[in-house]
């Protein structure tokens, strides 16, 4: 993958940038029926992988965003470590990706929207950030949340008119 951010742009530029490249991701997965959730994994502003939720057409409850992305990019980088890289997610991460982001060694993780019910990173439990793994992610959370939430807001609220 070869998209990359224009190199003037200052730091809070380069996280809307690429949260709006992982909400074209969710987009795509509520087209497809799914949850939308979108994911992108970046190593010096350059786009590794992405990808957005399937377990529905994979029938896989592993499909996530954030782990297909994460395979994705071991594919492409070769190992399945991947220091110096941030992720960033639409959706406050579950404690699965949460498990698979700090086996990866992801640097960094950027979310949109908070996830009260099952949010491992702030929302309910604090995975990577607590200090009890061997392995601490610096986290930023609430980047775009507002439209993050609202894709998870419409696809559920037509979810439920149909």
């Amino acid at each position: 993958m070869t998209t990359q951010v224009r190199q003037a742009a200052t730091p809070l530029d380069r996280q809307a940038f690429w949260m709006r490249l992982a909400l074209e991701q969710a987009e795509k997965s509520a087209l497809a029926g799914e949850v939308p959730v979108g994911a992108v994994l970046v190593r010096q502003d350059r786009l590794v992988a992405a990808a957005g939720n399937s377990p529905i057409g994979r029938q896989d409850p592993t499909a996530h965003a954030e782990i297909l992305a994460i395979r994705e990019a071991a594919r492409d980088l070769g190992n399945y470590r991947m220091p110096g890289t941030t992720l960033y997610v639409t959706l406050e991460p579950c404690i699965m990706c949460m498990g698979a982001i700090i086996q990866a060694r992801i640097d960094r993780l950027v979310f949109g929207a908070h996830d009260p019910k099952a949010g491992a990173v702030e929302s309910r439990y604090h995975i990577g950030s607590d200090a009890l793994l061997n392995h601490t992610i610096a986290i930023e959370g609430g980047v775009l949340a507002e439209a993050c939430g609202a894709i998870l807001k419409n696809f559920f609220q037509e979810k439920r008119r149909k």
